[in-house]
């Protein structure tokens, strides 16, 4: 099997400069459209799962090239389909619409002035994660795919998703609800591809890690229960502020103590603490909030149980009680490693053997995990921070100063629209 991988790459790489030369991509004239589109979605960003006009937007491209168009997906997801004039398999392209509750702060004259309701408040509207250059990006892909109708041997689901960054609360949404929905019920893809834009990266550099490449994201609350008292009287109370800080430095073990730290990594990070009124009075409750993240599947699981106990029986032997509600996350993206193997001499004609960059973990999440549950996937990091600016001086993603240099974008176009074809015509 080995052997055969080998081959396999081999030929893939000579099959995939060909592809570069003969597929007639015609990147530059597309180039200044997938600028476009990024600016006007740039401009007008909308939050999760209210996506309305980006999917409208979306959705008049994709029917002018005459694919097959579904709306309302998750809400708000748009789905279109490509079919090759050739018989072949299916495989999915991925993008994610959503921005984020930040007010802009880069001096663009496309930048975002868009204001919307988050958790009862005011708040600017940003795309400060990128998926603006998602999705002007798949809409190029879409438009050169089309272009190589006649030569393509299979279909593409071009997905367009929402709340890639969580649904509003009480609400579903992203791909987990696109999937429940049916998005692969009738067909399933033989693999999925997607992209993430990074300020972690220059421009004409792509990342990519075969395996687990970012970590599940579990959320959890620790409601900590007491005995009400006088701060000069604490015997005649319980303190759950003396438990709850227990707990904190007790599930510190867990990562550190009591899994395997040689099998993965894994973070449990708690964010808040709140409880108490006064500086004399040892209040009834405390709450803890925090996160857990790992990189196995089994870990995670293992972690969260561990969780409870600790926090249970800790506060039980100060004769506290607890009560702890874990809420489940993503779980961890996979890079599947034989469909890596394979597609990366498309990634090495795209960009070079120099700026194909093979990353450390990612302790950050992505519901792109879910798809790769599902069938075999491949996410990449797409570096969109200008060359001559230094890596530590750039805005990470979430930053009001979030920044795309726009030469990133066809970069983004060719490596999608390549890793498509050349699954497509020359690996089955």
């Amino acid at each position: 099997m080995r052997l055969l991988s080998i081959w396999l790459i081999f030929a893939n790489l000579l099959i995939s400069n060909l592809a570069l030369a003969n597929n007639s991509l015609n990147l530059e004239s597309i180039t200044p459209d997938v600028i476009k589109w990024r600016r006007h979605l740039h401009q007008y960003p909308e939050l999760s799962n209210r996506e309305y006009k980006t999917a409208e937007y979306i959705a008049n491209h994709l029917r002018s090239l005459g694919l097959e168009v579904q709306t309302g997906v998750a809400h708000t997801g748009v789905v279109a389909k490509l079919v090759g004039a050739k018989p072949g398999p299916l495989i999915a392209l991925r993008a994610d619409m959503d921005a984020l509750p930040v007010t802009e702060q880069v001096d663009l004259p496309f930048a975002s002035k868009q204001v919307a309701e988050y958790r009862g408040k005011k708040v600017g509207v940003m795309h400060a994660c990128g998926h603006d250059t998602h999705v002007a990006i798949l809409m190029g892909v879409a438009t050169l795919l089309k272009q190589q109708q006649a030569q393509l041997s299979g279909s593409v689901m071009f997905i367009f998703q929402p709340a890639e960054e969580g649904a509003p609360e009480g609400e579903e949404g992203g791909a987990q609800l696109m999937l429940k929905e049916g998005l692969f019920a009738s067909q399933k893809p033989e693999a999925v591809f997607g992209l993430h834009a990074t300020s972690r990266l220059k421009v004409g550099q792509i990342g990519y890690r075969s395996g687990p490449m970012m970590a599940s994201e579990d959320s959890f609350s620790i409601i900590v229960n007491g005995k009400q008292t006088h701060g000069s009287r604490p015997w005649r109370g319980v303190d759950p502020i003396v438990s709850a800080a227990q707990i904190i430095m007790s599930a510190q073990t867990i990562a550190s103590r009591q899994v395997d730290v040689t099998k993965a990594p894994s973070v449990l990070s708690f964010g808040a603490i709140n409880g108490g009124v006064r500086s004399n009075i040892i209040p009834d409750q405390v709450e803890l909030i925090g996160t857990i993240r790992t990189f196995d599947q089994a870990m995670r699981a293992d972690i969260k149980k561990r969780l409870v106990n600790t926090a249970t029986l800790v506060a039980q032997s100060a004769g506290a009680t607890a009560t702890t509600k874990i809420n489940a996350g993503y779980p961890v993206t996979i890079n599947d490693p034989e469909l890596t193997e394979t597609m990366l001499p498309t990634l090495h004609s795209v960009v070079g053997s120099d700026n194909l960059i093979e990353l450390d973990l990612i302790t950050g999440a992505e519901d792109f995990s879910y798809y790769a549950l599902e069938t075999p996937g491949l996410f990449l990091m797409l570096g969109v921070t200008p060359k001559d600016k230094p890596l530590s001086e750039a805005a990470s993603n979430h930053s009001p100063l979030f920044y795309v240099d726009e030469d990133a974008l066809p970069i983004g176009v060719a490596a999608l629209a390549n890793l498509a074809l050349d699954y497509l015509n020359h690996t089955n």
